[in-house]
């Protein structure tokens, strides 16, 4: 269900600001990228995951793994790039609204989402031939749905500790830069925002963040807290990491669609304007249908009677 629902939602995301032009914004180009990192993300582990839990598909070729890894990180390193840029959107947005789009133009945009996407493919392109290099044991088992880099690593028989300190590396340049401009950003939305002279005023600049900071928690809190436990939950079950790591990776493209979607006055009215037509039409037809079955009726009725 969550797979279904995630993937209809931001397919539903995408066709709906491809197909309103009054949706070809800045926030709308960032949120069709955001979108369409959330269907790479859930497209390259849920199927494996089902394939483990329905049809009892437990193996993976070395090379499969290795590639679902390079995707998996790599889209997740797009991920937290989208949600910086789309930070720096919503402070020109209310600190700068007169230059918004005159600074966001779709160049910039189109910049912004090569950059984000040569920076995560220059950061993971390594990790496959750093694991390639190492020797494994007989016992291949990892202890999760899909190809975690460290759960991969940890299965080698020799010293892991430069990929170690890779991984740990990437961690702290990606979440640790990343999050401390968005921090920044939002330190400087706040300020302008406390100046504004009204209450309604403030309320509604707040108002326009709160998608994005809904899908920067959806983000950050569950891989806080999987990180947390792994290393410091000792006794902690091992299938609560599982449930853990699944949940970060299951959880950003399910909740992401739902939340802009609700919170997104033009999407939520593109949205219901869309079902209502649809229901207008079935209902239409349906009332054709009942009206010729009627005349059909009648003129067999007539033949009958003659």
């Amino acid at each position: 269900m969550v797979y279904v629902t995630s993937v209809i939602g931001n397919f539903t995301l995408l066709f709906i600001i491809r197909t309103d032009r009054s949706l070809h914004e800045p926030m709308y180009f960032f949120l069709c990228m955001l979108s369409s990192i959330d269907l790479v993300l859930c497209n390259s582990t849920t199927p494996k995951m089902l394939g483990i839990l329905w049809l009892n598909s437990h193996e993976i070729y070395s090379e499969a793994c290795l590639t679902q890894m390079f995707f998996l990180h790599s889209f997740v390193i797009m991920e937290s790039a989208l949600l910086l840029a789309m930070a720096f959107d919503r402070y020109v947005a209310i600190c700068n609204p007169l230059r918004y789009t005159s600074i966001l133009t779709k160049c910039l945009i189109a910049h912004i989402g090569v950059l984000a996407f040569s920076r995560a493919v220059a950061l993971m392109l390594p990790l496959p031939f750093l694991i390639k290099r190492l020797p494994f044991c007989s016992a291949n088992v990892i202890h999760h749905s899909y190809c975690e880099h460290m759960a991969v690593v940890k299965l080698a028989c020799a010293d892991i500790t430069f990929n170690n300190i890779y991984g740990i590396v990437v961690v702290f340049f990606i979440g640790g830069l990343d999050m401390a401009f968005i921090i920044c950003s939002y330190v400087l939305i706040l300020r302008a925002v406390f100046r504004l002279a009204s209450t309604e005023a403030r309320t509604k600049a707040l108002g326009t963040c709160a998608s994005h900071i809904c899908a920067i928690l959806t983000f950050c809190v569950p891989a806080i807290l999987s990180s947390v436990v792994h290393r410091f939950g000792k006794n902690v079950p091992n299938h609560f990491h599982i449930l853990l790591a699944n949940v970060y990776m299951m959880l950003p493209p399910l909740i992401n669609p739902i939340v802009y979607g609700a919170k997104t006055k033009q999407i939520r009215t593109r949205v219901k304007s869309f079902f209502s037509l649809h229901f207008i039409i079935s209902t239409n037809i349906s009332s054709d249908a009942a009206k010729a079955d009627s005349v059909q009726q009648s003129h067999w009725n007539g033949r009958q009677h003659r």
